[in-house]
């Protein structure tokens, strides 16, 4: 007998549970990866109308863009440890129902796969688990992406957290310490079904790496896909994390895990890591990391019991929100302006160029441009939401959309609408030093640090030694920020009054 082995945001072999329910039972494995049907690698800043507000079809594509590069060496470093066992993946493209027919073909009496989260998913694997019942296929599901199961935490009355804070002590209470699967034993026994299917030229055929342009060329010198570069970085943020705390909030410092992506693929297991760095940091050092961890399992929490925020406001007053017209030119101005880091605003920025640069955008900056866009400029959260689900490597449906609905004051347990974050005393305060600044803007890296954040302010002879020309080589702000801050003020008033009635 044979169990097909479906990998999905699991890209990983340790502490892969539908894995090894396959191993323990002794019988061939067929490893599979299913592949986007219809996945776009080119990654599009043409202009503001490169994406439409249709989120379904946009996370229905499950990654796009930069993901799809992250994907492709993922699976690539995935394969090299399948083959290094003696089986080869293979990728096969189209849609969790097909998987009956070949399951069929390589005479698998079993399915094994994990749990989905995201609603679209969850139903595509219910249409499997009957057609296979229907084929005498049996499939069987498994934890792993999350530390807990959505529909396991309810408030007294049974309904779901609304709030983090509350959710977040309901999970300490039931979790204690994440039991985590040890495969390495029953790998060295493993016997993998023989296909002529090579996954190495599989992934060369569906073409998700750029060619031209190579918007990624400079990727690989900051990430390692796979589950050997996940535990290579999870060792250096066990190494650094008494500075965490202190250094995450600072961009120009790699004070952050970096994990992110590397969870989005699951080539580590939250339950794996939240074990692994509480116990080199037993004395609570870790708190505020491993809360983090908690945070991502909140946004599936949310998507899970209120799946239509993915395409409305978790608040149903913003419904009403005054956002502007992307349809006018000076809209699709603005929001072109703010893709290409071409605010005028120094931090704005350095922040957009990173992520178009790197495929990642620190956490502190993900916010201010976030609250930028949103308030400085009034465009709809999902036009942010889409740029980044396109451009960020670590973009997922729960957590790129919870983000964007936290930041744009819609969403549970949000930021408070009138809390505009300032570009420029957040620059001041988190990159004083104009290093972040300088790194990803060079053409104001000769500005003196009282300047680097506000170049519009310096004096002529200043900005002539530092060859700066604004207007020409960096833009004068495309917005006031005491104007842009009373315009969203004042929409947030109407939205007020449709919560009031």
């Amino acid at each position: 007998m044979t169990t097909l082995v479906w990998f999905t945001h699991d890209l990983r072999l340790h502490d892969q549970a539908a894995l090894h329910a396959a191993l323990e039972r002794g019988e061939d494995i067929l490893p599979v990866y299913l592949a986007p049907p219809h996945a776009q690698h080119q990654a599009t800043r043409s202009g503001a109308d490169a994406h439409t507000l249709n989120q379904k079809a946009v996370l229905e594509a499950q990654a796009t863009g930069a993901a799809l590069w992250w994907l492709h060496y993922s699976l690539s470093a995935l394969n090299q440890q399948i083959r290094q066992l003696g089986g080869e993946l293979l990728i096969h493209q189209g849609e969790p129902q097909s998987l009956v027919a070949l399951a069929q073909k390589y005479q698998c009496q079993y399915i094994h796969f994990s749990h989905s989260h995201e609603p679209w998913l969850q139903k595509q694997q219910k249409q499997l688990n009957i057609q296979a019942q229907e084929q005498g296929i049996t499939c069987k599901q498994f934890g792993g992406q999350l530390l807990n199961l959505p529909a396991g935490i309810l408030n007294k009355q049974g309904n779901p957290f609304q709030v983090f804070t509350p959710y977040y002590r309901a999970c300490l209470a039931v979790m204690g310490q994440p039991a985590v699967l040890d495969t390495q034993t029953l790998l060295k026994k493993a016997q993998w079904k023989s296909h002529n299917v090579c996954a190495q030229s599989t992934l060369e055929s569906l073409g998700w790496l750029p060619t031209t342009p190579n918007w990624a060329k400079d990727f690989a010198q900051h990430w390692t896909p796979g589950e050997q570069g996940a535990h290579q970085r999870l060792q250096h943020v066990v190494n650094t994390l008494n500075q965490y705390t202190d250094d995450r909030d600072t961009p120009s410092v790699n004070g952050t895990s970096c994990l992110a992506a590397h969870l989005r693929f699951g080539e580590i297991s939250p339950r794996f890591l939240w074990q692994y760095v509480s116990q080199a940091w037993p004395k609570g050092e870790a708190q505020s990391f491993l809360r983090q961890l908690v945070w991502r399992d909140f946004s599936y929490y949310l998507l899970h019991h209120y799946p239509h925020i993915t395409q409305a406001p978790f608040k149903p007053a913003f419904a009403h929100f005054p956002w502007r017209n992307t349809q006018t030119a000076a809209a699709q101005q603005h929001l072109k302006r703010w893709q290409q880091g071409l605010t005028g605003y120094p931090l704005v920025d350095a922040g957009m160029r990173q992520l178009w640069q790197t495929g990642w955008m620190h956490n502190r900056v993900r916010m201010v441009v976030a609250s930028f866009l949103t308030k400085h400029l009034q465009i709809h959260w999902m036009h942010g939401a889409n740029w980044f689900w396109d451009t960020l490597l670590d973009a997922d449906p729960a957590n790129n959309t919870a983000g964007w609905q936290w930041v744009a004051g819609c969403g549970a347990d949000a930021a408070p609408y009138f809390r505009i974050f300032n570009p420029i005393t957040q620059s001041e305060k988190f990159d004083a030093g104009g290093d972040y600044i300088r790194q990803y803007i060079p053409e104001l890296a000769a500005l003196p640090n009282k300047y680097i954040h506000t170049p519009w302010l310096a004096p002529e002879p200043i900005l002539n030694t530092a060859n700066v020309t604004l207007g020409k080589n960096y833009p004068m702000p495309i917005v006031d920020h005491k104007t842009a801050r009373e315009t969203a003020l004042n929409a947030y008033a109407t939205t007020k009054e449709h919560q009031a009635q």
